[in-house]
């Protein structure tokens, strides 16, 4: 039998669910999932093996016109993923309107390679609205396959590896089969933290983090990792830190116990704030924190 493998990268606007998506995929909590938009910012790979094939999913971040250089760089992962897919699973759901983001959409319309277009979220819609949504939908994107899922529940995610793999194709593997994910383990302590923060802080806080991972120590009983957190103000280092530290002691508790979870492991966290005027705008410090220029 021959193999197959292949780019799968996953794209759409933000709080569509492609996080959850990419996890439900891969069959592991890689990226982080909240209800905030512009939850992603990196672009990761997920990567699913079986003896005949290798599928490499990406998460990316949503969809936007960019306000500052974090978020044109965010877009450069997104310009990247469509330049390189072998399959192009674009994600919408059953809230958003088909004709968000025309001018993207009539880009995806001339690219030529294979495009799903999956409705997320039909576990909160009608047989009937949904039914309506494809024949929209189809109408926009005669070139797409089409496919009802919900990425939460699980729904017709069986379906939808079908149809990937329908679609895959031939080609020897990218990576080690027993690979999961491209990023390293300071990545996915950075993400576990700063989605800590998203879920603890309202309104412009979250967005005006960044979380940088200064030393992570590895040992066979515990691992070591000494973390900052970047603000853009002084009021913000106040309120992430809150009074008498109790909210970024609250952080970094829920955040070592996920750690905990995610290494199979003791972890021992430290957690510093400082604040670095403008960073979302410069370039230098954009480049160190792993975002493309």
């Amino acid at each position: 039998m021959p193999h197959k493998s292949g780019f799968v990268n996953i794209i759409g606007n933000p709080n569509v669910g492609k996080s959850t998506l990419m996890n439900a995929l891969v069959g592991e909590q890689l990226s982080i999932v909240t209800s905030k938009a512009q939850t992603t910012r990196h672009r990761i790979m997920g990567i699913v093996n079986a003896d005949d094939f290798q599928i490499v999913y990406s998460d990316t971040p949503g969809i936007l016109k960019p306000a500052y250089k974090l978020q044109s760089a965010m877009m450069k992962f997104v310009e990247a993923a469509l330049d390189d897919a072998d399959i192009i699973l674009y994600l919408t759901d059953t809230v958003e309107t088909p004709n968000k983001n025309q001018d993207f959409l009539d880009k995806l319309q001339q690219l030529d390679r294979p495009i799903i277009l999956a409705i997320n979220k039909v576990d909160l819609s009608t047989q009937e609205k949904i039914t309506l949504l494809i024949e929209q939908w189809k109408g926009m994107m005669p070139k797409a396959n089409i496919i009802p899922i919900s990425a939460l529940h699980a729904f017709n995610i069986d379906t939808l590896l079908n149809l990937i793999l329908s679609h895959l194709p031939e080609g020897p593997e990218y990576f080690p089969k027993d690979t999961l994910t491209d990023k390293t383990l300071r990545f996915f302590a950075s993400e576990i933290i700063r989605e800590k923060i998203l879920l603890n802080y309202h309104k412009e806080i979250p967005y005006s983090v960044e979380v940088e991972i200064e030393d992570y120590k590895e040992s066979e009983a515990i691992d070591r990792i000494r973390a900052v957190i970047y603000v853009d103000r002084e009021s913000q280092k106040s309120i992430i830190i809150g009074s008498q530290g109790r909210m970024l002691k609250k952080v970094g508790t829920e955040a070592r116990l996920e750690l905990e979870q995610f290494l199979g492991k003791k972890v021992y966290l430290e957690l510093f704030v400082k604040v670095d005027p403008n960073w979302r705008n410069n370039e230098g410090k954009l480049k160190r924190f792993g975002y493309p220029l």
